[in-house]
C-alpha cells in the first residue's frame, strides 16, 4: 500500500477525488439538478464536505500509525487545504445565496445566530492552518511552533461539530450529528490513549538512563 500512495500519479488522483464532490456540484448548479433550493443544497453540501474533510485530516495519523502507511503523512496537507476550500465555498454560498453579499448584515447575522457565530470562529481559526501548509511557513515558524499552530485542528473540529448540532436542532434531526461525532470523538479518543501509551513507553528509559553511573 506504501508504495501505491508513493506512485506520481497517486497524489493527482487524490487531488482529482477530492475535488469531485464540488465538481458535481457545479454540474448540478449548471443543470438544474441541485433540487427545489439549490442555494441551500450548496450550502448544506459544502457544509458537510468541509466536515468530513476534517475527519479525514484527523484520521491520517491514526491510520499512518496503526497500518504503518507512513506514505499517508503526504496527503494530509492536501487534504487540509481541501477542508478549507470547502469551508471557503460554504461561507460563499451563505454570503451571496443567503445575505447578497451585505456585509453589514452578515455582520448583523453572525452575531445574533450562535450556530453562525460557531461556524464563522471555525473558519477563521483554519484559515492561519491554511495560510502555513507550504515549506516555507514550516521554516519561518519552525517545526515546533507550526505543529502547535497545526493543532487548532481539534477544536476546530469541535467547532464544526456544534455548528452541524445547532443547525440540525431547528428541524430536531441528530442522526448525522450522531455520525460524526462518533467519528471524531474516536479518532481524539485513539491520540489520548497513543500518547499515554508512548509515554509509558519512555519512562522505562528514562528510569533506566538514571540508573546508569555518570561517567
Amino acid at each position: 500500500m506504501n508504495k501505491l500512495l508513493l506512485y506520481p500519479v497517486a497524489k493527482p488522483l487524490v487531488f482529482l477525488l477530492c475535488l469531485l464532490p464540488f465538481g458535481l456540484l457545479a454540474y448540478g448548479a449548471f443543470t438544474d439538478g441541485l433540487g427545489a433550493n439549490p442555494a441551500e443544497h450548496l450550502i448544506r453540501s459544502t457544509g458537510d464536505w468541509t466536515l468530513r474533510f476534517l475527519c479525514i485530516v484527523l484520521a491520517v495519523t491514526p491510520l499512518r500509525v496503526t497500518f504503518k502507511l507512513n506514505a499517508l503523512a503526504r496527503y494530509r496537507r492536501m487534504v487540509g487545504l481541501f477542508a478549507y476550500f470547502y469551508v471557503a465555498v460554504h461561507l460563499l454560498s451563505y454570503s451571496w445565496f443567503d445575505m447578497g453579499f451585505e456585509l453589514a448584515d452578515i455582520a448583523k447575522d453572525i452575531a445574533k445566530r450562535p450556530f453562525i457565530l460557531v461556524g464563522f470562529a471555525a473558519f477563521v481559526l483554519l484559515t492561519p492552518l491554511a495560510a502555513t501548509s507550504f515549506n516555507r511557513a514550516i521554516k519561518a515558524l519552525g517545526a515546533k511552533r507550526w505543529q502547535r499552530l497545526h493543532k487548532l485542528v481539534y477544536p476546530i473540529a469541535g467547532l464544526g461539530l456544534l455548528h452541524f448540532f445547532w443547525m440540525r436542532a431547528g428541524k430536531n434531526d441528530f442522526s448525522e450529528v450522531f455520525v460524526y461525532a462518533i467519528i471524531v470523538a474516536a479518532l481524539l479518543a485513539w491520540r489520548v490513549w497513543h500518547f499515554v501509551r508512548q509515554k509509558k513507553a519512555a519512562q522505562p528509559s528514562a528510569a533506566l538512563r538514571r540508573a546508569q553511573p555518570s561517567k
